[in-house]
């Protein structure tokens, strides 16, 4: 049952979207909305401060609140997942692994991918760092380096979050095989069957799928596509739920892209620590920013060590290496037993590989190049959803990573435009599969990270024609 705050909240944004309220129009004072909508200014607050959270107003300081212009917009309401829900379907799990078989093939323009093109990494470069480091390999390592994995690579680590302002000691740190793996294996070490695990909304869909084969529930978070989490709906919801622990991407996230604010990390860090609540930071494109600096992880915060921080290098580096990682604070060495019990280590020739690399090759100067280029692609998928979409497509412009989520409009069906581009050879990733009940169907998650594909610009045109036979039939 919604809430009054909510009500009124859902009141306005009917009048929002439906033209209405227009952009630039001044919201009644929280004075007038309460004497005429008999309701307290608490209340009043409280779905203003919702209208924020979703995109569509805004404070003017000693003015009032303003409709803004059409942007995206967050969901607005959390729901804890049951075993019964249509997520747990054969058809969303066929779904996944089609699309990344489909966009795995050559035909495809693989704007569904999950990763960025393997041609903007040093792969030769890493080659030779393969053949060298195995050449040299002292047959003791094997066995000396399962536990908690190779000694050199965690200290490159330990130094990549040094440059962060982060000391973090290298035992805290335990190589995976992926950060799938660092994922998972944080799950296990901070959550018993049946625990609630809050998301963001919406989410990652492995961390969904995560949750369910673990016998847990997930709590979705609305979370804004520019801003992130909504750290007042985690606070609302950690009153209401016993919440075990928190999986986050603050940095840009997917589906979204979003990268959360500094003032809201903090805030996020202190209020799960006054209840002793882990948060699971996945922070896999970190590195992968377009401003001045990189994003500080929310772990720089912590004080309590709860942030279980999860990395790796198959966004940036190493694709298909397989290795990621885990600064696990005060559950490190709970995580890494379960990473022995179940996998022993990541693979000895991708690690040694990796660390030779990191310690011999110039790193930074990959990523700024590679930084660059993303830019580069974003500007130019951005530009092509502007000229080839309805104009009622509604999308964020993200400071990092290599995802564009989109708004349709909402007589478009993602998964039949799925369908649709399949048939051209084109790849989505249609919003059915970043929720658990499915609030995201005429959403889309693009991927400009394969920019340099000749194909890229006439399959966003081929999909913004679909969409537009779509909407009007």
């Amino acid at each position: 049952m919604s809430t009054r705050y909510e009500r009124y909240a859902s009141e306005i944004e009917e009048l929002i979207c439906g033209g209405v309220l227009r952009t630039g129009a001044r919201l009644p004072s929280v004075r007038e909305a309460s004497a005429t909508q008999r309701l307290s200014r608490s209340t009043v607050f409280q779905a203003y401060y919702l209208l924020e959270a979703r995109g569509l107003i805004e404070a003017r300081p000693r003015s009032g609140y303003y409709v803004r212009p059409r942007a995206l917009s967050a969901p607005a309401a959390t729901k804890i997942s049951q075993t019964e829900e249509p997520f747990s379907g054969d058809k969303i799990d066929n779904l996944v692994i089609d699309l990344i078989r489909s966009s795995g093939m050559p035909k495809f323009v693989p704007l569904g991918s999950a990763f960025p093109s393997p041609l903007l990494c040093p792969l030769p470069q890493l080659a030779r760092h393969l053949w060298n480091g195995m050449r040299d390999l002292d047959p003791w390592r094997v066995a000396e380096d399962l536990v908690p994995g190779n000694e050199a690579l965690r200290r490159q680590i330990q130094l990549r979050y040094g440059l962060s302002g982060m000391a973090v000691d290298p035992d805290e740190i335990i190589l995976t095989c992926g950060a799938m793996e660092s994922l998972n294996l944080c799950l296990q070490a901070v959550t018993c069957p049946g625990d609630v695990v809050a998301v963001e909304s919406p989410t990652f869909y492995p961390a969904l799928r995560a949750i369910e084969r673990l016998k847990l529930r997930a709590l979705e978070i609305p979370t804004h596509p520019r801003d992130g989490v909504d750290v007042d709906a985690l606070a609302l919801a950690l009153r209401r739920h016993r919440i075990k622990a928190c999986w986050f991407m603050p940095t840009f996230q997917n589906p979204l892209g979003s990268l959360m604010p500094h003032d809201s990390r903090v805030e996020l860090v202190a209020l799960l620590a006054r209840r002793g609540i882990p948060l699971i930071e996945h922070d896999v494109c970190g590195e992968l920013y377009f401003n001045d600096r990189r994003p500080l992880p929310a772990k720089l915060y912590d004080r309590h060590g709860l942030i279980l921080h999860c990395g790796s290098f198959s966004e940036c580096l190493a694709p298909g290496y397989r290795v990621g990682w885990v600064a696990g604070g005060r559950f490190a060495r709970e995580i890494e037993q379960l990473r022995l019990l179940q996998t022993l280590s990541p693979a000895i020739p991708s690690v040694a590989a990796i660390a030779s690399y990191l310690a011999k090759d110039r790193f930074d100067r990959h990523l700024r190049r590679m930084r660059a280029t993303l830019a580069g692609y974003k500007a130019a998928a951005i530009d092509a959803v502007r000229e080839f979409f309805p104009h009622a497509t509604r999308a964020a412009s993200p400071e990092g990573g290599y995802f564009l989520w989109l708004q349709l409009p909402r007589s478009v069906d993602a998964l039949a435009l799925h369908q649709l581009a399949l048939a051209r050879n084109i790849t989505l990733a249609p919003g059915h599969i970043f929720s658990t009940d499915r609030r995201f169907t005429h959403c889309v998650r693009i991927n400009f990270g394969h920019g340099a594909d000749p194909r890229f610009t006439s399959a966003l045109r081929t999909v913004g024609e679909l969409v537009k036979q779509i909407s009007t039939n």
